[in-house]
């Protein structure tokens, strides 16, 4: 529990293109939805005892907004970028705040090291508590065990709590 006694929340971002999971590019990306995402790590959370607060975005300023607000409540974020891991200067910067307080765990669907050479580079990975890919969609609950396992530890907390 938090300061204000409710679990401690997690923000859960992904960024352009992954509204359409299950319809684009099934053969790279799987045939599990975004909704399908959302609900299982919901049922996740529970278990976990902590909430998740999932967002979707093909906007990268919206995206950025999010990272702000997050780190203005000190919250962990998991945050699956999409291309903008291989381009934007401007989230990178955001989550550099992140990083530094709650921390923040990078997740992608496929193996980006086995695809195009272009998607080998993450601006966000130096930064990243942790990163998770190429393990399909189980790799957002394998992020979401990792960091809950840091809040009970004490390691990164919610909303400027210690412990």
């Amino acid at each position: 529990m938090n300061a204000t006694g409710n679990p401690p929340t997690v923000v859960v971002l992904n960024g352009p293109n992954l509204n359409r999971l299950g319809k684009r590019q099934p053969e790279v990306y799987g045939s599990t939805t975004l909704a399908d995402v959302v609900a299982g790590l919901e049922s996740l959370a529970d278990e976990l005892g902590v909430t998740v607060d999932c967002r979707q975005s093909n906007h990268e300023g919206e995206l950025i907004d999010w990272v702000h607000e997050a780190a203005d409540k000190g919250r962990p974020i998991i945050i699956n970028p999409g291309g903008l891991t291989h381009t934007s200067v401007a989230l990178r910067d955001a989550l550099a705040e992140v990083a530094d307080g709650a921390g923040f765990h990078e997740v992608h669907i496929s193996n980006v090291h086995a695809r195009e050479e272009f998607r080998h580079t993450s601006l966000l990975s130096p930064l990243a508590a942790g990163i998770i890919v190429g393990c399909g969609t189980n790799g957002y609950g394998l992020a979401l065990r990792r960091v809950a396992a840091q809040i009970t530890a004490g390691q990164k907390t919610d909303e400027g709590t210690t412990r």
